[in-house]
């Protein structure tokens, strides 16, 4: 796979240096944030990359998630996903090679979910 011009992918992931733990509504355990995906330009959150399953690092996916389908639990410290686990483990995912992150992948999550895409070209 070809090097993306990083000159036009205006998002760039930020790892989380903690772990901050997701939650079903339910109360159930879903994994954690692995990373949030920002909008160079406006600094803005579009995306919340969760890491599921795995164990001592090996086996873990990744699922790109709307940063509007989480909400954050301020007393518990904690982030909650606002869909069904099943819809998520469902989505766009990855285990080994991430993908580039660009419009049209943010329009394919964005689809998957039924929410408007976030704006991640250039304005």
């Amino acid at each position: 796979m070809a090097e993306p011009n990083t000159a036009t992918l205006l998002l760039i992931q930020s790892n989380v240096a903690t772990t901050v733990k997701v939650e079903s509504r339910d109360g159930d355990n879903i994994g954690t944030v692995h990373a949030f995906m920002v909008h160079k330009a406006t600094g803005r959150v579009t995306h919340a990359v969760l890491s599921l399953g795995g164990f001592l690092g090996m086996g873990k996916s990744f699922y790109p998630l709307p940063f509007e389908l989480l909400s954050f639990d301020v007393v518990r410290d904690l982030y909650v996903v606002t869909i069904d686990r099943r819809l998520l483990e469902g989505g766009p995912s990855w285990s080994n090679n991430a993908p580039v992150f660009d419009q049209a992948y943010a329009d394919r999550v964005a689809s998957y979910y039924g929410v408007s895409a976030a704006d991640v070209s250039s304005d």
